[in-house]
């Protein structure tokens, strides 16, 4: 199966691709190259550090064109299910005890950044709200302990 992706996220993911192979993959080359220079590769603490970033460079480009290649991008501005929460929803959240307003939007495992408030859909939250509607109460099991929220409103924006 295509692991989804919305296409903010497989904009992000290309502008890291893109990143990573014209700025810092010849930056990385130059210090390697600037490094050997200096002589002596074997006690040569910069030599051994540009290489190792290399690697990490090397591994995340290959990493992330893997990804965008099996993503499935799904444009969740055209998505038109109503108040149902599907994958893209942005879910505004009200915590039945306190009252506390929190608002997520459910996009790609690849994605995910709870800072920015993108829950994957593989998450115990997002799969506590597909197929709800706004409106509906959901119980949601926390590390912190059972948590009960309504879904305050429902939206599909890009």
């Amino acid at each position: 199966m295509r692991a989804p992706i919305t296409v903010k996220g497989a904009q992000r993911l290309r502008a890291e691709l893109e990143e990573l192979k014209s700025v810092q993959r010849p930056a990385v080359i130059h210090a390697i190259a600037e490094a050997r220079a200096h002589g002596d590769l074997k006690e040569n603490a910069e030599y051994h550090a540009a290489r190792e970033q290399q690697g990490f460079i090397e591994g995340r480009i290959k990493q992330l064109e893997a990804e965008l290649s099996h993503a499935q991008v799904i444009d969740v501005a055209s998505l038109n299910p109503g108040d149902r929460v599907v994958f893209g929803a942005t879910v505004e959240l009200a915590d039945v005890d306190t009252d506390a307003s929190t608002t997520y939007q459910i996009v790609g495992d690849l994605e995910a950044d709870i800072k920015k408030g993108l829950i994957a859909i593989s998450s115990p939250v997002a799969r506590a709200l597909i197929g709800k509607n706004e409106g509906d109460s959901v119980t949601i099991e926390a590390p912190g302990g059972t948590r009960e929220y309504e879904i305050v409103a429902v939206s599909y924006k890009a």
